[in-house]
């Protein structure tokens, strides 16, 4: 791929998921559109997108979904979505990130994997920035909306080690989506609040679902094989600069000296693992 279209289309990807916290604050701040709705109008347009793609990508592998990245997918969605009910874009998309990177390489350390030193300063620097960023304070994030997101970053980090087992990626997200809209549904019926829906809402919903979400995807598997892992890792971590960029100029969001901060110790430790890391292997 010439190096333009791919700088292009990694680009895109990466504004299509921080398109994800800002789509989901907007639509759960400004419109009136409920919580579990918007989670399960996501995961349909996101299914319905998927497997549209990988329709008409006759050429990829064979590959499924299964229920239990299905649950684990449901799980990251909702928490995603009723924590954006308390939090910024910003806060919410940092708080997400953290807990997907400590998830997968907390799984790496239970399952054997060592450390050198200047990954474990930069995992300590990014742990510090997170707890720093949830002590309670005038600016600290609320506790439940916190926790929600947490729960969210954790399966979505065990969501993306289970998708490594192998199979084309539209197929079995597409499947993945598809198990996740069930309990998304039930939870819906079961949701107890009020069940509200608005066009802006719904016209949310179904942009998160389908174009960041589904084409976003789509576009990060077509580009993931062209970078190298060290790259690939290294990038995601613009997606809460985005998010929170996003925040401050569609929806007036303002940032914090802390969550400055803390997006500072925590981007910055991570990143020194994955340069750690890369620099151990060649």
């Amino acid at each position: 791929m010439p190096p333009l279209r791919l700088t292009l289309l990694t680009l895109l990807t990466l504004c299509a998921f921080a398109g994800n916290s800002l789509l989901c604050r907007a639509a759960l701040s400004q419109t009136s559109i409920d919580a579990a709705s918007f989670t399960s109008l996501r995961l349909m347009s996101g299914a319905l997108m998927l497997g549209l793609i990988a329709r008409l990508n006759r050429q990829g592998a064979p590959g499924r979904g299964n229920w239990l990245s299905g649950l684990a997918l449901w799980v990251y969605a909702a928490g995603f979505s009723l924590s954006y009910l308390q939090l910024s874009t910003a806060m919410g998309a940092l708080i997400l990130f953290g807990a997907v990177q400590f998830t997968m390489i907390g799984v790496g350390l239970v399952r054997g994997e060592r450390l050198t030193l200047y990954q474990w300063l930069g995992l300590v620097l990014a742990f510090g920035g997170l707890v720093g960023l949830l002590l309670p304070g005038l600016a600290a994030p609320p506790l439940v909306g916190a926790l929600l997101m947490l729960s969210a970053g954790i399966a979505w980090g065990i969501y993306s080690l289970r998708g490594r087992k192998g199979g084309d990626p539209l197929r079995v997200n597409a499947g993945n989506f598809l198990y996740a809209l069930v309990p998304a549904l039930l939870f819906s019926l079961i949701w107890p609040g009020d069940t509200s829906w608005d066009y802006p809402g719904i016209g949310y919903a179904l942009a998160s679902g389908a174009l960041a979400s589904g084409i976003g995807y789509a576009i990060w598997y077509r580009v993931l094989p062209e970078l190298k892992a060290s790259t690939a890792a290294s990038v995601q971590l613009s997606v809460p600069v985005l998010a929170s960029l996003g925040g401050i100029v569609f929806l007036g969001e303002s940032l914090s000296l802390r969550l400055v901060l803390a997006s500072i110790a925590i981007l910055g430790g991570i990143l020194l693992v994955i340069l750690a890391r890369t620099a151990s292997k060649s």
